[in-house]
């Protein structure tokens, strides 16, 4: 069988790392520099130590979002009360931890239903065998390379085996199903590391303040996909 062709790589700026007090404008500012997505990370200071943003945010940054698609990470539990909600706000792509869900397959038609993508996010604890019976309801797969709830920590060394693993999982289902899943990673991506992180099998590269926190965002993102590209 041929070896599934890899997906265009995508940059994901993690609102974050952003201006809070400019917020809309951060948004505009980084999809005119080219970021194919946003993400936009939800915690509620139980699932995770840190209190974020909810779903009237996400709603007022939609317009500012223009062409990028909302990436929605719930680290949040439970999970289920909100996924409506962020997809009445705008979201594109809803992802949540399994841990955080009584009945995960539940939670992911849930996130089908109300006309989102679906995303699982396995913490670097999280043991892989998660995907054994999910990979026909996802269209992205997550991997932490951080511990969830603050930006700026630093990328975890064994991240690369597992995305190498996940690869193996995913590019298996694409060849017995035609379907392709995204895999993500968020934490610790800079230009010095993207490159082995892509190569490892990522395809969506969730950047905080690699871009927001440059000058120049467009120089920030050209140079994360020159990384990858190496």
């Amino acid at each position: 069988m041929t070896h599934p062709q890899p997906l265009p790589t995508l940059i994901a700026p993690s609102i974050l790392s952003a201006d809070f007090a400019c917020l809309g404008q951060e948004v505009a500012d980084v999809v005119a520099a080219g970021a194919d997505w946003i993400h936009f990370d939800v915690m509620d200071q139980h699932y995770v130590p840190n209190l974020t943003v909810g779903p009237m945010v996400c709603e007022a940054l939609r317009p500012h979002a223009g062409r990028a698609l909302m990436d929605v990470h719930l680290m949040v539990e439970p999970v289920d009360a909100l996924v409506p909600m962020f997809a009445r706000a705008g979201a594109g792509l809803i992802s949540f931890h399994p841990e955080a869900s009584r009945h995960v397959h539940r939670t992911l038609a849930l996130i089908r239903e109300h006309g989102c993508q679906a995303g699982l996010v396995l913490n670097p604890g999280t043991p892989l065998g998660w995907l054994d019976d999910l990979l026909d309801d996802l269209d992205l797969v997550m991997l932490m390379a951080v511990n969830p709830g603050f930006g700026g920590q630093r990328f975890i060394a064994s991240t690369l085996p597992r995305l190498r693993a996940v690869r193996t999982r995913l590019d298996a289902h694409a060849r017995a199903t035609g379907r392709r899943i995204r895999l993500e990673v968020d934490g610790g991506v800079k230009p010095d590391n993207a490159g082995a992180i892509v190569a490892a099998g990522a395809d969506t590269l969730v950047a905080g303040s690699a871009v927001f926190g440059s000058s120049d965002r467009r120089a920030a993102i050209a140079a994360l996909r020159a990384a990858a590209a190496t």
